[in-house]
């Protein structure tokens, strides 16, 4: 059965914010506590870039336009992929040795892409849901449902 044993880490995340919740208690009584936030301010992409897109000849002779870049959207996986560093670096030095991770699918797909293979086989759960505005014990509670669920 798959619970919140003790030091299990918790990582609420999306493109901007995220908390990472060590479990002070056990799979009976977790007790989610904050461990670490992060934060990024990352503004729109119309205020990050302001060059029109490129153009592109084909063999044809005729002119395109290439698609822009969305600046927001790779500032948001660059921040993704930071976190995912991290705690690819606390599972090696042995702060923990079981980990549950919610996002929203974006963030989801983009730690997956980001995260050793370690992290990943530490991975005992993944919830595909934006959970950053929830209060800790909220969070502490659908986590545990969704263990509680998984197992069902």
């Amino acid at each position: 059965m798959k619970q919140l044993s003790e030091g299990t880490r918790v990582l609420v995340a999306d493109g901007a914010y995220a908390l990472v919740l060590r479990n002070d208690g056990d799979g009976v009584f977790p007790n989610l506590r904050l461990e670490r936030a992060y934060e990024q301010d990352n503004p729109a992409t119309r205020e990050q870039g302001s060059d029109k897109p490129g153009r592109m000849n084909d063999s044809l002779g005729r002119r395109s336009a290439m698609e822009a870049t969305d600046w927001h959207r790779v500032a948001e996986d660059r921040f993704v992929q930071r976190i995912a560093d991290d705690m690819a670096k606390d599972l090696k030095a042995g702060e923990f040795t079981d980990f549950v991770l919610a996002a929203p699918a974006v963030a989801l797909g983009e730690f997956r892409k980001a995260a050793t293979s370690a992290l990943t086989d530490a991975t005992i759960m993944e919830i595909d849901k934006d959970l950053t505005n929830h209060p800790i014990d909220r969070i502490e509670k659908i986590v545990v449902k969704a263990l509680e669920d998984a197992d069902g």
